[in-house]
């Protein structure tokens, strides 16, 4: 991969948004080579979409809650955790599937609801499949930090005051 490429992705990931124009700028680059760049990026699928970082306790009648569950699978013989992991990642309630190092093979994220309905999904649709072991399920109460976006930071100027 190319230093430029390399330097686009990077400025990319922290700012998604940047207009076409900036970018070129940032790069030394003319906007039509920057263009192309990105659309080859895209095409050959280095580049896989691009998201916005939403702080949704603060969106009114939006209640989904978010669990993280560890989940202890038995690979199989010649597709390894794969396969497992495709069949979790199909479910429409869940949001992100990563292999891991350590006590569990998967930390898989998902949201619902209700915790009930995150109840629901460990125990009719993942707890089912025949290589899991066990899952671990721990939910998300705060965010405080969220793909580099740090949520409702508290200024470095209000100080507690006491009084006497």
């Amino acid at each position: 991969m190319k230093e430029k490429e390399l330097e686009l992705l990077e400025i990319l990931e922290s700012h998604g948004r940047i207009e076409i124009e900036t970018l070129a700028k940032m790069l030394n680059m003319s906007v039509n080579e920057v263009s192309e760049m990105k659309k080859s990026l895209e095409q050959s699928q280095v580049i896989q979409g691009y998201s916005t970082v939403i702080d949704w306790s603060k969106v009114l009648d939006h209640g989904d809650i978010t669990a993280m569950i560890d989940v202890k699978v038995t690979p199989k013989r010649g597709v390894g955790f794969d396969q497992t992991a495709e069949r979790i990642y199909r479910h429409s309630e869940v949001k992100s599937v990563y292999l891991m190092s350590g006590t569990y093979d998967l930390s898989v994220t998902v949201e619902g609801k209700s915790m009930s309905d995150i109840s629901n999904f460990v125990a009719e649709k993942l707890s089912t499949l025949d290589s899991v072991i066990s899952t671990t399920t721990h939910f998300i109460l705060k965010k405080y930090k969220h793909d580099g976006v740090i949520f409702e930071e508290k200024s470095k100027d209000k100080r507690m005051v006491v009084s006497p």
